[in-house]
């Protein structure tokens, strides 16, 4: 995997690019499942709960039939892929963490443990991405025997951070952020996965690092009331962009016009992350910043396509979307949005609808709209299926 070819973020977003969508001829239609309270919603609930599981098992079996003989997925050979599809395995009832191809795949993935107490590959170009995937992994696992690599990993990512470690100041861009690899630019993507891991595995909420990177995040959303950048003077737009790093950097290549000025635009993948990681920071739903980024996801509600991305752009990092518009909806803990029009959404739903319709004959999924890696079935299978176990989290 090379760092240009992963939005990480991977990575993290109306109609141009295909998918292909073929379905089993025996494949049951989507339950219509409506939003209602009572034994009647319960009831309810639990079919769009089993159709979910339904469509995670299918995935599961491409998985496990798609493993290559050393334990891993993906021809890069390195720990991010592998990582993601052994966590969607571990959370999916029906393999489980001592299922022995995710024993396997563990022990492949710890092979690349390094002295620094990160997981990556030799080259070490994607040493965050890797390491957080990892992280979250073994955290899945819920098994103390991986305590040691765990609290490695963690100071990893810490030290990792841009701070003043590495002579940054919060009043410098960079601060608070985490970037591919150390000396790397940070951006909104790797560092929604270093917050995504550290909370995953357990790194208590009141821990330094949650502030500084809130800098960092707030710094990357289109609202000048709270940044402080001169990219987002006067802006309200409420989205979030990849980075505010080098004068801000948008993956969605179209500038927008607001009120007569060019702005970098906001997209899907990075809104999305950059709202599950203010929660993840512990902000509050009232904060200012909170509310624009959900004002903005009601604005531009969508599963089709990646939302508010150039039409030429709007399948690309579809898959990586999905995961974390389910990870953020699952940390704001309602079930149903209401959009700008006043409609709402139930988004388990809407997401199950989505995943069943795009879900290949042999349970993979797969985005031909090839960027960040996407066109690679293990990984967004791998997506997928961690979008809908976000969704419906395993019962205990």
């Amino acid at each position: 995997m090379r760092m240009k070819r992963v939005h990480s973020s991977l990575l993290l977003l109306a109609v141009f690019a295909s998918i292909a969508v073929a379905q089993p001829a025996t494949s049951p239609a989507v339950p219509r499942i409506p939003t209602t309270e009572g034994a009647r919603g319960q009831v309810e609930d639990a079919k769009l709960r089993a159709e979910g599981r339904r469509l995670s098992e299918r995935g599961a079996q491409y998985l496990l039939s798609a493993q290559e003989k050393d334990g891993g997925w993906g021809a890069d050979k390195g720990p991010g892929i592998t990582a993601l599809a052994l966590k969607a395995l571990i959370q999916e009832p029906s393999v489980g963490p001592k299922h022995a191809a995710v024993r396997r795949g563990v022990e492949l993935i710890l092979k690349s443990q390094r002295d620094d107490g990160g997981i990556y590959s030799a080259e070490g170009l994607l040493k965050n991405y890797e390491s957080s995937v990892v992280l979250s992994m073994l955290a899945a696992l819920k098994d103390p025997a991986y305590a040691k690599q765990t609290a490695a990993l963690q100071k990893f990512l810490k030290d990792n951070q841009w701070d003043e470690g590495e002579g940054k100041s919060p009043d410098d861009a960079w601060y608070g952020g985490a970037g591919y690899g150390h000396g790397k630019r940070p951006d909104l993507s790797n560092t929604q996965m270093m917050l995504e891991a550290l909370r995953d595995s357990g790194l208590p909420k009141d821990d330094p690092v949650y502030k500084k990177a809130l800098v960092f995040i707030q710094r990357c959303q289109m609202l000048g009331e709270t940044n402080d950048q001169p990219f987002a003077k006067g802006s309200t737009q409420g989205g979030f962009i990849y980075s505010p790093v080098n004068g801000g950097e948008s993956k969605a290549t179209e500038t927008v016009d607001v009120d007569g000025r060019a702005e970098l635009r906001c997209y899907g993948t990075m809104t999305y992350a950059g709202f599950k990681s203010m929660l993840y920071c512990g902000l509050p739903r009232d904060d200012a910043r909170v509310k624009a980024a959900l004002d903005w996801i009601r604005r531009y509600w969508t599963l089709e396509y990646n939302p508010n991305m150039p039409e030429k752009q709007s399948r690309e990092g579809l898959f990586y979307y999905y995961h974390v518009f389910a990870r953020a909806l699952e940390a704001l803990g309602e079930p149903v949005i209401e959009d700008r029009a006043g409609r709402p959404h139930a988004w388990r739903q809407e997401l199950v609808e989505r995943l069943h319709k795009l879900q290949r004959e042999d349970g993979s999924w797969v985005n031909e709209a090839d960027r960040w890696m996407e066109g690679a079935p293990a990984l967004t299978t791998a997506y997928a299926m961690l979008a809908l176990e976000a969704a419906f989290p395993a019962e205990k």
